[in-house]
């Protein structure tokens, strides 16, 4: 295979390989910058049904815009092979990681999938589902980011005959869900599921289900339950163990429907753990308390009142200090009123003798 992809593109390194692809670190020579080019395996390109199937996911994927996913650049055939154009992005995959540090801690690893359901829950706004979530599908950078990649390969290698799909083809079967085991169409619950078993691999550092062969594993998916997490390592705790085995269940109506919905648990669930625990109640018995001592009753404070910009106390209420001034004028204006009775009684009087 030459160096250079439609006289644009020269390949510098191989950055990994697959049963399906290999991937290399190139120069994009006319734009002058650095990109990733995943060359697809030649037999692949003999199909016309395959080759258009692959161009429309390919476009689909490119209008994907987001920081935690891989943008795609170009998407071409060349020397008889398909290939895709991608943003470099410097750094491993989460399966490496996972490889090398064996698990995460709670908060690193929900902090990563957080990131994950952010790009994979876009998609699924935008109508995709990427149908091959997994480890080696997302990218880890130094300053720990995380993309995912390859939206839309595992949908146009189901354009495949039947008969020439392998078990290599499919992908890792260790992230298939339920449904997509037996053989139905996946859906956005179906992603849901893979980012569960990413999730359960990050914090316990093994898979729910383990076994030799995909078949086998396909059945385990179908109908056993997994182990819950927080056997496998006790600083997970309950809330999140649920949280887990509800995203695991068989049923995708008892999932989380999008990767939005897991990713807003997911930030809830950080939020109440790093929330300070409350204070302890006045009643609670304290270490190093002195016993009570009585106190005598606080007096309530004398009011105030204002006058001339000056505060001073207010007087208190008497029952017995009576305002005469004030009595005075009253008892006036009762007989100033007392009197206009015999008054207008006259009046009457005298107009019925006329």
């Amino acid at each position: 295979m030459e160096n250079l992809l439609n006289n644009r593109y020269q390949l510098d390194e191989q950055l990994g390989s697959g049963g399906m692809a290999v991937v290399f670190k190139a120069q994009d020579l006319m734009l002058e910058r650095t990109v990733a080019i995943k060359v697809l395996r030649k037999d692949f390109s003999h199909d016309p049904a395959f080759r258009e199937r692959f161009r429309q996911e390919a476009k689909a994927a490119a209008n994907l815009t987001h920081p935690n996913i891989v943008t795609v650049h170009d998407f071409g055939i060349d020397q008889g092979r398909i290939f895709i154009v991608m943003e470099y992005v410097p750094g491993s995959t989460l399966k490496e990681w996972i490889e090398k540090r064996g698990r995460f801690s709670v908060h690193s690893g929900t902090s990563l999938m957080v990131q994950a359901c952010a790009g994979i829950g876009y998609a699924h706004r935008a109508g995709l589902v990427h149908c091959d979530v997994k480890p080696q599908n997302m990218l880890v950078t130094p300053d720990r980011r995380l993309k995912v990649t390859d939206f839309g390969i595992a949908r146009a290698l189901a354009s495949i005959h039947p008969d020439e799909r392998s078990e290599i083809v499919w992908g890792s079967p260790q992230y298939f869900s339920p449904e997509q085991a037996s053989g139905r169409s996946p859906s956005p619950a179906s992603d849901v599921y893979s980012l569960g078993v990413v999730l359960y691999e990050m914090l316990t550092g093994h898979l729910p289900f383990e076994a030799e062969k995909g078949a086998e594993l396909a059945r385990m998916h179908r109908e056993m339950a997994p182990r819950p997490p927080q056997e496998l390592q006790n600083t997970i705790s309950d809330n999140l163990n649920r949280i887990i085995l509800k995203v695991l269940s068989k049923e995708p109506s008892a999932r989380y429907r999008t990767a939005d919905q897991f990713g807003r648990v997911l930030i809830s669930f950080s939020q109440e753990k790093a929330t300070p625990a409350s204070q302890p109640s006045p009643a609670a018995p304290q270490a190093n308390a002195q016993p009570a001592r009585y106190q005598p009753k606080a007096s309530p404070p004398t009011p105030v009142v204002q006058q001339s910009g000056r505060r001073v106390p207010a007087k208190k209420s008497d029952p017995f200090d009576i305002d005469w001034g004030t009595a005075f004028l009253g008892l006036l204006a009762l007989l100033f009123v007392g009197g206009l009775i015999p008054f207008w009684l006259w009046v009457y009087l005298s107009t019925l003798q006329r």
